[in-house]
């Protein structure tokens, strides 16, 4: 079995890939913000450490001895466009011989067509600095020699059934898909036991 080191753990997508490594029998190391030993952030088993995504040198530190590491990170409190391009670069840096499996936006994924979900008629634009924050730190990615993929819904998370029903599929960006975090979770997993792809986006459903 491997290691992982997961990122953003408290959240309801590092959760659930917390919980879907370690059935699996993988050692994971689940990491957020601030350390907790309380099991109360719905973590099992070994609690919380500590690290700042931001920090090369605390994710080079975490990531020492790691097969893979699941970055699913967000900072309500600072400008995402601060946030996500510092994030990805201390992800580069940081990470030696990990590979990275990052969670990623819908909003960035090309539809049928081919357009990012964000360019396409009718799609909110609110929220469009978010968007392109996210692309930021893609296309950080992207210009490295880390060994990454980017997996998001195709549309959105279900938060209204989180239900695990062991089943998903890969698909273009489609702004009605829902999937659950447990379902996105077997994705995230699959895709770091299969290593079936690199160096690009997926979308999932």
């Amino acid at each position: 079995m491997g290691k992982i080191l997961v990122i953003g753990a408290r959240g309801r997508a590092g959760r659930a890939a917390v919980t879907e490594a370690r059935s699996r029998g993988h050692e994971v190391t689940a990491v957020a913000r601030t350390a907790s030993a309380s099991l109360a952030d719905g973590v099992p088993e070994a609690g919380i450490v500590a690290g700042d995504v931001t920090d090369a040198g605390r994710i080079a530190e975490l990531a020492t001895g790691q097969d893979a590491v699941i970055a699913t990170v967000y900072d309500g409190g600072t400008d995402p466009a601060l946030f996500y391009p510092a994030a990805a670069r201390a992800l580069v840096e940081g990470i030696r011989d990990a590979r990275l499996i990052w969670v990623g936006l819908a909003s960035l994924l090309p539809d049928r067509n081919g357009t990012p979900l964000m360019d396409t008629p009718g799609y909110p634009q609110e929220h469009r600095s978010f968007y392109l924050a996210h692309q930021a730190a893609l296309d950080t990615f992207a210009t490295s020699e880390l060994d990454w993929v980017s997996l998001a819904p195709a549309g959105d998370f279900n938060h209204a059934d989180p239900r695990r029903t062991g089943t998903y599929r890969l698909t273009a960006a489609d702004p009605t898909a829902l999937i659950s975090y447990a379902d996105f979770a077997i994705a995230l997993l699959d895709e770091y036991e299969r290593r079936t792809h690199s160096r690009v986006m997926l979308g999932v459903v």
